[in-house]
């Protein structure tokens, strides 16, 4: 049976022409969640960068940290570009990927359930 686990490369904002975070993840759904959440201590929990305004699905856990990689080096207007090729108003693409109101026991075993994937 091939192998069908999907990796990501992904750019958040803490808001349209604000801070700007690229990363890399195997479970796009769940990271962007800990994100938003503040789950993740660093850069995006210090300045607020929850917002998901772009993502590239790879094949490869390689290819989407070579994807990374390069993304970190381009100027920040080419990454605004491509933000607003495919997002020009900068809408979060994971507004409605959640359930709302959770409580903290829900979170986590939401969080539990979603990472046996």
């Amino acid at each position: 049976m091939p192998d069908e686990r999907r990796f990501y490369t992904y750019i958040l904002a803490s808001r349209p022409w604000g801070t700007l975070y690229v990363g890399v993840t195997n479970d796009l759904m769940r990271r962007v969640f800990e994100h938003k959440e503040g789950r993740i201590e660093g850069f995006t929990k210090k300045y607020g960068v929850k917002t998901l305004v772009y993502f590239e699905e790879w094949a490869t856990a390689n290819d989407a940290i070579h994807r990374e990689k390069r993304l970190k080096k381009w100027p920040r207007s080419w990454k605004i570009t491509l933000i607003r090729t495919d997002n020009p108003d900068w809408a979060d693409l994971a507004a409605d990927w959640y359930p709302s109101a959770m409580t903290a026991a829900e979170i986590d075993a939401w969080l539990m359930k979603i990472a046996a994937r």
